[in-house]
C-alpha cells in the first residue's frame, strides 16, 4: 500500500484505467465510444489502447495484492 505517492507507471496505469472506465460508462450509458472517436476510426491504434488498458487493470488489479516494486523502492510503501 502506498500513502499517496506513485510512481510514474501507477500513475500512467491508473490514468488508462480511468480511460477504459470513462469509455465503458459511455458505451453503456450512450452508445459513444470515446477511443474510437479520438483516434479517428484507425483500428490498429484502437487495438492498441484497448490492450493498453487490459494491461493496466490487471496491472492494478495485482496492486491489491502485492505493492510496486517502484513505488515502494522510494520508501512509499507502508511496512507490516
Amino acid at each position: 500500500m502506498t500513502k499517496g505517492k506513485c510512481c510514474l507507471i501507477c500513475k500512467i496505469f491508473g490514468l488508462l484505467v480511468v480511460v477504459g472506465a470513462l469509455n465503458w460508462g459511455l458505451i453503456g450509458a450512450a452508445k459513444i465510444n470515446l477511443v474510437a472517436q479520438l483516434l479517428g476510426g484507425i483500428p490498429k491504434a484502437e487495438r492498441i489502447v484497448y490492450i493498453l488498458v487490459g494491461i493496466a487493470g490487471v496491472m492494478k488489479l495485482l496492486s491489491c495484492f502485492v505493492p510496486c516494486p517502484a513505488c515502494c523502492g522510494k520508501g512509499s510503501c507502508e511496512t507490516k
